[in-house]
């Protein structure tokens, strides 16, 4: 199985929005620097990405649920 890059992803739903970063840190109420550091995550907080998916409207949990076997 290979690994899921998160923070990437979420820059590739970021940038397919024409969202700005500040747009994003402004919404997660941090600043720029934490938004980068995101992105370049390989794993995230289940808290964070909920707050995540909900500013992007994009459910990022699926990308795991995805890989659970039956």
């Amino acid at each position: 199985m290979s690994q899921i890059f998160i923070g990437k992803l979420i820059e590739e739903e970021l940038r397919s929005q024409d969202r700005s970063v500040v747009w994003f840190a402004n919404k997660l109420s941090c600043n720029r620097t934490n938004v980068y550091k995101i992105f370049h995550r390989a794993s995230i907080d289940t808290e964070l990405l909920l707050r995540i998916s909900n500013v992007l409207k994009r459910n990022f949990f699926d990308v795991y649920t995805d890989r659970l076997s039956g």
